[in-house]
């Protein structure tokens, strides 16, 4: 195995770096978990950590974020963990390894692996009509309606137009309302045939999981996902966030200044698409899982369909510079984004919500991932995903993050 490997810069006044969990690196691998299909060389990977840090020096310099957790995992151990500024920049509070952050989308997986692991019971199959499970599921066309899955709206692939309802949740009409509604909206293709992706009506799988369960969704998923795996600080809702031993405000820049305020209730209306709440810690754990070598809690079968490719989904191979050069193909899976990264799979999703921003990512190929948190709206962290895996993967650098450009941010 890797040598555990941490290459820290200096750095400014109120930045810090977090050491290694002893209990990450502890985990043993289960004896039933296959091993990779192939191997990325260990100095690689040492390069790439090494790499990583120093670009994160950058970010600390160029004060373009005002605080960030992230880690790398390789297998089932930890192999780098940083935290880097502020959790509240009002007090001078600094991000811990336990700090909690929103993760906006990011949440969008918890809900699939859970209404799965109802599937996996036998309780409901993937191809349930959801009319069967919600009687007051109704959309536009009468014969959508009868058609639509679960897998339809965890895929999805539910036919309705990009983001549906929104901006009405952001104008704050309640979620019960704006879901009974849907037959309002007029579809852009049949049920199952095209990609649209939703907030609003993904949700529903809260829905399915109380009808199946009787049980409230969060406490669901805590029960199953969250105490399993060790996600001690994870949670759902505002409420939850705001009583976290350490929590990361959400801040804008202003007049030189990052300046804290209070988070939006908005999207917590719609827990199953955005209403997790989880440190950096927990989301280690949680890419262990989804790689694998949790199967006590996500088996390896429950995992092949979570992760299988969907319905396709053009747009995510252009929609930034380094989708565009390195995305081949990519598809929605459940909760997913499954990308022929220059031609590796990876597992993708990113997550964006009032002043807080996240991404995961990984190489099933090589159980190796990353995953990063931040408490501001600046796209810089975005770009080091990228950047970090065309290390792993030998190809050539690019400054995706745009670190060697303007600083956005002076202090």
């Amino acid at each position: 195995m890797l040598r555990l490997f941490l290459a820290f810069a200096l750095l400014p006044a109120g930045f810090a770096t977090a050491a290694i969990p002893a209990h990450a690196s502890a985990i043993p691998p289960p004896a039933a978990h296959a091993a990779p299909s192939a191997a990325i060389p260990a100095r690689r990977i040492k390069a790439a950590i090494h790499d990583y840090n120093g670009w994160l020096n950058q970010v600390a310099r160029r004060n373009d974020v005002v605080g960030l957790a992230t880690a790398v995992v390789v297998g089932p151990h930890v192999r780098y963990e940083r935290t880097l500024g502020y959790a509240d920049a009002l007090t001078g509070a600094r991000v811990e390894p336990t700090t909690v952050f929103r993760l906006a989308s990011l949440s969008k997986a918890f809900a699939t692996a859970m209404t799965g692991l109802l599937v996996q019971q036998g309780r409901l199959s993937w191809n349930s009509r959801l009319k069967s499970i919600l009687p007051f599921f109704q959309l536009k066309d009468l014969q959508d309606t009868r058609d639509a899955t679960v897998r339809d709206i965890a895929g999805q692939r539910l036919g309705l137009p990009r983001n549906s309802f929104d901006l009405r949740l952001e104008d704050g009409v309640p979620y019960n309302r704006l879901v009974r509604e849907l037959d309002q909206i007029t579809p852009i293709c049949d049920v199952g045939s095209c990609y649209s992706y939703q907030n609003i009506a993904f949700s529903m799988l809260g829905n399915v999981v109380h009808a199946m369960t009787g049980g409230f969704f969060d406490r669901e998923v805590a029960q199953h996902l969250f105490r399993p795996l060790g996600m001690t600080t994870a949670s759902y809702g505002r409420g939850n966030l705001e009583h976290s031993r350490s929590w990361a405000r959400p801040h804008r820049w202003r007049h030189g200044h990052w300046v804290p305020y209070q988070p939006k209730l908005d999207y917590y209306r719609v827990s199953p698409a955005a209403g997790v709440n989880a440190s950096i810690r927990d989301m280690e754990q949680w890419l262990i899982a989804q790689m694998g070598y949790r199967p006590d809690v996500l088996s390896p079968a429950l995992l092949k369909v979570l992760h299988a490719p969907g319905i396709n989904t053009p747009s995510e191979t252009w929609v930034t510079p380094w989708r565009r050069a390195r995305v081949h193909r990519a598809h929605y899976a459940l909760g997913w984004r499954v990308y022929d990264y220059a031609g590796h799979t990876m597992l993708f999703h990113a997550g964006a919500v009032q002043g807080y921003r996240a991404e995961i990512g990984f190489l099933p190929e090589y159980h190796i991932g990353l995953v990063i948190l931040w408490n501001c709206t600046d796209p810089v962290p975005s770009g080091l995903l990228p950047m970090f895996f065309d290390r792993v993967l030998g190809l050539p650098h690019v400054d995706w993050a745009r670190l060697n450009g303007r600083r956005r941010h002076r202090r």
